[in-house]
């Protein structure tokens, strides 16, 4: 996850996903300096005072991703996880951080006729909600409900994550199909770009 310097000797490493994510205590400690050590963000994870998605998280190297959000709510703190030039940790309202949307990846049909969807971050869910892989969800998290499906199409909003037009945002205007690459033409709100659409994610 491409971030600022920290001028920390060491980096740490997240528990999993390492190449697409941070670890918690570089986000509380290098980023957002809202503990000084990892003994003081133990303490507070003890205590069940930080969720990563609405899940308390205790390990100090949990991995925090694009979209991602950490609430705190015993000192009013909550923030998303937002890519401009570079992966940005920004601070919200506390109702931000009670949704997060995710790409359907993989379907698998479970017995008595249930469908668990497989969506990125790892998240699985079973849901009898209608829809395809390559769609959206926005889940809520308390609930671990689907309270809305986007389907990747003219129109809808969306944000390059990766290659040369990363962070930039924008309109599908359309999808053009080259053999097997679908390449998505976006409007932004200064010119017209191309991306694969491997590189965009669906805006909340």
């Amino acid at each position: 996850m491409p971030v600022a310097r920290t001028g920390t000797k060491y980096m740490a490493v997240p528990s999993h996903n390492q190449r697409d994510s941070m670890s918690l205590i570089m986000v509380m400690r290098d980023v957002l300096k809202l503990v000084k050590t990892k003994k003081e963000l133990k303490k507070i994870l003890n205590e069940k005072k930080v969720a990563v998605n609405g899940k308390i998280v205790k390990e100090i190297n949990y991995p925090v991703t694009l979209f991602d959000s950490i609430a705190i709510p015993s000192v009013k703190k909550f923030y998303k996880v937002n890519l401009k030039n570079k992966y940005e940790v920004m601070p919200v309202d506390e109702k931000a951080t009670t949704t997060r949307i995710y790409e359907v990846i993989g379907k698998k049909l479970l017995a008595g006729k249930k469908v668990q969807l497989n969506l990125s971050q790892g998240r699985n869910m079973v849901s009898a909600e209608k829809i395809n892989v390559g769609d959206y969800a926005i889940v809520d998290l308390a609930k671990n409900k689907i309270t809305k499906v986007i389907s990747l199409d003219k129109g809808v909003e969306v944000i390059v994550i990766a290659g040369k037009h990363s962070g930039e945002e924008g309109k599908i205007k359309e999808i053009l199909t080259s053999g097997d690459q679908k390449v998505a033409v976006i409007k932004t709100h200064k010119e017209e770009i191309k991306s694969n659409i491997k590189n965009i994610f669906v805006k909340e």
